[in-house]
């Protein structure tokens, strides 16, 4: 068991650097395109890992699987279109996951397809759980995104859409966002499951019909 949890361990490391590089990244550029240049003048409209990671927040999620990313600064000001750009920068985060996963899970079906005889000894299933993993991490947080808790994009979307005074009880509810994203992490998880097994399925799907 000890050694099913380590070899879990390694190949979630790339996984995660990529998911999280991705999240950074996209949130950065979309916020760019949009008018506000905060993230570039911070560094980080760029793909190096080193510019997104949080060791901290890395290191917990590998162990936890409760993690977190260098925070983003961004200007809403600097949107032309107010409330609408700034949903489109929150929610790029998790889109740009969904991508990822769909480009890792082309490379897993295409490796199996075509390189299934070479990828047949233990290297390659290493290379194969490394590359499944990136689908399964992206996915993951594509969803756990989405969840309308503080700190989460998918709360970030629920305030802009919803009435003014609510930005005065969101600032309340950020004061116990980590007690709040624990609970539901070691509580809730389960809930996760099938949405992100949907998604997963769904992915394999499409890619076996085009190749």
């Amino acid at each position: 068991m000890r050694n099913f949890d380590l070899f879990n361990l390694i190949i979630s490391v790339p996984a995660v650097l990529i998911a999280f590089t991705v999240q950074g990244y996209a949130k950065a550029f979309v916020a760019d395109k949009l008018g506000d240049k905060t993230p570039r003048f911070q560094g980080r409209l760029t793909l190096n890992p080193i510019a997104h990671i949080d060791i901290v927040g890395f290191i917990m999620i590998l162990l936890f699987r409760f993690g977190w990313t260098k925070p983003l600064e961004t200007n809403p000001r600097a949107y032309k279109r107010g409330y609408k750009d700034a949903i489109k920068v929150s929610i790029a985060a998790p889109i740009g996951n969904l991508i990822a996963a769909f480009i890792g899970m082309f490379i897993y079906v295409f490796l199996i397809r075509f390189m299934g005889t070479v990828l047949s000894g233990a290297a390659g299933t290493v290379i194969l759980s490394m590359v499944y993993a990136v689908v399964s991490v992206n996915v993951s947080l594509f969803v756990f995104n989405l969840l309308p808790l503080p700190g989460l994009a998918g709360f970030e979307i629920f305030r802009d859409l919803a009435p003014k005074h609510f930005y005065k009880m969101a600032d309340k509810i950020y004061e116990y966002q980590f007690l709040i994203l624990m609970f539901v992490v070691f509580v809730g998880s389960s809930i996760l499951y099938y949405p992100v097994s949907f998604i997963i399925n769904l992915f394999y799907s499409i890619v076996r019909i085009i190749l």
